[in-house]
């Protein structure tokens, strides 16, 4: 089976190639914008001859895949801040370097990496089948061009209704590999716990869903293994976890010390989240079956980057 890569310098991108390369009926073609940094990265990973590295302008129609995978994007929130209006251009570029493909290629199955970001609104609580998106229209803000750009490129997506085009909405994502500089809840608390800093948090319970490498890469191949399709689905766990379990639990096993702060600095790329994850588990019918919970995941990332 032959499965394209784009953006496949980004962490989760190289997790779930890392997973893949187990699986030896695979091969790749691996494009991004940095050549030699993703070929650093592919010898450093020791990975083997059936992963090419190319450059966007080597995606041809004429090159057969049988899998795309799109994961351009920006995964760092403050990056996203940074990129303001720039994220419509990549997004839509990309998105339509495979549509156009897939016009010629009508069996090709296409996985597009979009974000829980899409239901907009202030998740109060967690998202299900019956909830619908909401955008403030007449007050757009700049937290909300990230989830505009997912949204259009989802809806541009079931419109083309004959073509294999899955949807798959990350909410939290966290592995050991990824960048512990970026401003993500989880990445915070990591560089307190390595440099044995106070943990300063609000007083706000939020409640997430961490997926992490294992689960996701058994997502997609659910995915990869179920009939041809056009739809979205939700990432998920076995369950969510409250941010104090969380922290009382790092707290237990990694010494993590934290307080409660009434004025702490964080960045909402995409605005403020109380329950930002999914309890619609479409994925169930492809056959995906989460391992972990959000705090197993979390916790065997976290001994991966604390114990190694």
């Amino acid at each position: 089976m032959k499965i394209a890569i784009l953006g496949a310098t980004s962490r989760i991108a190289q997790d779930l190639i890392l997973s893949f390369s187990k699986n030896k009926e695979y091969n790749f073609s691996l494009f991004s914008r940095n050549i030699k940094l993703l070929k650093e990265w592919v010898s450093s990973a020791n990975l083997n001859g059936e992963y090419q590295v190319q450059a966007y302008d080597d995606f041809s129609d004429n090159q057969k895949y049988d899998i795309i995978i799109n994961f351009v994007g920006i995964g760092d929130p403050e990056k996203a801040q940074k990129m303001g209006s720039d994220i419509f251009k990549i997004t839509e570029k990309y998105d339509d370097m495979v549509l156009e493909y897939l016009k010629l290629h009508k069996e090709t199955k296409y996985f597009f990496l979009s974000s829980g970001a899409v239901y907009g609104g202030n998740y109060q609580k967690p998202v299900d089948e019956n909830t619908v998106a909401t955008i403030d229209i007449n007050n757009l803000k700049s937290t909300d061009w990230y989830t505009l750009a997912k949204l259009h490129a989802e809806a541009k997506h079931r419109a083309l209704f004959n073509f294999s085009i899955v949807d798959v909405r990350v909410f939290n994502y966290f592995s050991h590999t990824q960048d512990m500089n970026a401003r993500f809840l989880i990445t915070d608390i990591v560089r307190a716990i390595k440099n044995k800093k106070v943990f300063k948090t609000s007083a706000d319970n939020i409640v997430r869903d961490f997926i992490t490498p294992p689960d996701f890469y058994h997502l997609v191949q659910s995915i990869i293994e179920y009939k041809p399709i056009n739809t979205a689905l939700d990432c998920y766990t076995q369950a969510p976890i409250s941010k104090f379990d969380l922290l009382t639990e790092l707290q237990q096993q990694f010494g993590l010390d934290y307080s409660i702060d009434k004025v702490v600095n964080i960045v909402n790329a995409t605005g403020s989240k109380m329950h930002y994850y999914s309890t619609y588990k479409k994925a169930e019918k492809m056959g995906y079956k989460p391992e972990n919970t959000a705090l197993e995941g979390v916790t065997m990332e976290m001994k991966a980057i604390l114990i190694a």
